[in-house]
């Protein structure tokens, strides 16, 4: 990374100890680094929640699909407590090594030993209790990433920063099913390939690109207890902007979270295979999905930039997902299903990449970037945790016979959807 910009962004003034690290112009292999990382966090994390937590949970306790929202539910329940005080003791970690990259490679460990116990557990709850830990392994990895973003990435190059390493999360998961498919006579593999896959991955970037030391960045890592509790919150009166863009990427991600929790089941049921045997068809509609996925996370982080527009594309990436939502919930073939799980990966792709550059451009300081991307998680957290506890009624809600009630679910997400793009569209103020 080279050449110093400043921010045109007004920040907030600096906490006592703790200083903002230069904006700078990055180069094409520190960005291709973040880009392998962010496939890596992405390729362990998402597999078992796309996939093999559903293969391991019909293999304990065949018949109870609601447990997989129940096991998925809790786990992001805990990172939510925790991820702000994690964001605060990243902001003030006083190491040679830097703030960010001792989470990284912290995170992936733990991670990969949750993986373990989760593929090897005999019973529910302890499959419960070590996806809790490989929930906050790779979650932990993967936000240092973004967080070393927010730190280093100037506006003129966010969009496509932010799309290039949201596409890396879009096709990891489905690159991801495709290994799990290629070993999926042992379940332990399905779970422990991705996984050092994403070790391997994630811990290059640290070891390629160190991040430097971080003594002249925090000068005191006290805290006070009014900080601690603070960490959680944020005044949206004093950042409205940050408060608006939050409450539409949290309405956006409880749609999308409604309508990708139960996808293994979702397609077992509408095609009528075994859940063991969704994998080859999942693995399918994502290569397409790639391709979409690729698309609209590049159109929509260069031509933001460009435009120097961003509220417009995560307008139209909402447009996108009501269109493929509703797709899905009218379709028991193949073909319909490929369509709508095709523009959901376009839609995911545009809002997610340009809405980062958003969250860039609107964060309130900084200096204290790890505590408010941990705030900004929580818009995705939040629905991440509820949507798999309230699914199980909404899908339940109708029943004929054994079928659930996908399309409303669908649809429910559909309706999300749409209005957290109009929130953005309408409320944020400072950003075109």
């Amino acid at each position: 990374m080279t050449e110093e910009r400043p921010d045109s962004a007004v920040e907030a003034a600096e906490p006592e100890g703790l200083a903002a690290p230069p904006l700078q112009h990055i180069g094409a292999g520190y960005l291709a680094l973040l880009m392998i990382a962010a496939f890596g966090a992405s390729i362990a994390l998402m597999v078992p929640l796309t996939y093999a937590l559903a293969v391991r949970i019909s293999e304990i306790a065949p018949g109870r699909e609601e447990t997989l929202g129940y096991v998925t539910g809790t786990a992001q329940l805990v990172y939510l407590v925790l991820s702000p005080l994690i964001g605060m003791w990243s902001d003030r970690t006083r190491s040679r090594y830097g703030r960010r990259a001792p989470f990284l490679v912290a995170g992936a460990l733990l991670g990969l030993a949750a993986l373990a116990v989760v593929a090897a557990a005999p019973t529910v709850p302890l499959i419960g209790l070590g996806w809790v830990f490989g929930m906050i392994g790779w979650s932990v990895a993967g936000g240092a990433i973004q967080t070393l973003q927010a730190d280093h990435v100037p506006e003129d190059q966010r969009g496509r920063v932010s799309a290039l390493t949201g596409l890396m999360t879009q096709i990891a998961p489905v690159i991801g099913i495709g290994v799990a498919y290629a070993v999926s006579s042992s379940t332990f593999l399905v779970f422990m390939v991705p996984g050092l896959i994403g070790f391997v991955l994630v811990v290059l970037l640290p070891l390629l690109r160190p991040e430097g030391s971080s003594y002249e960045l925090v000068r005191s890592a006290r805290v006070s207890t009014k900080e601690l509790f603070a960490s959680f919150v944020f005044n949206p009166r004093k950042y409205p902007d940050f408060g608006w863009n939050w409450l539409g990427r949290f309405v956006f991600f409880m749609g999308l979270y409604f309508n990708t929790t139960f996808g293994t089941f979702f397609y077992a049921q509408r095609l009528d295979l075994p859940v063991k045997e969704v994998a080859g068809v999942v693995a399918s509609i994502g290569i397409l999905g790639v391709v979409a996925a690729s698309a609209g996370a590049l159109a929509g982080g260069f031509l933001s930039d460009k435009l120097r527009r961003r509220k417009l594309f995560t307008f139209i990436g909402s447009l996108l997902f009501v269109a493929g939502a509703c797709v899905d919930a009218f379709a028991y073939s193949l073909p319909p299903l490929i369509a709508g799980a095709v523009l959901m990966q376009l839609a995911i792709a545009v809002f997610a990449a340009v809405d980062q550059a958003i969250v860039f451009a609107v964060l309130p300081d900084r200096a204290q970037a790890g505590r408010y991307m941990a705030v900004v998680a929580f818009a995705q957290k939040i629905p991440s945790a509820i949507a798999p506890l309230v699914a199980p009624f909404i899908i339940t809600a109708g029943m004929t016979g054994a079928d659930r009630n996908y399309t409303l679910l669908y649809l429910t997400g559909a309706v999300l959807a749409l209005a957290g793009g109009l929130i953005v569209l309408l409320k944020v103020k400072s950003v075109r």
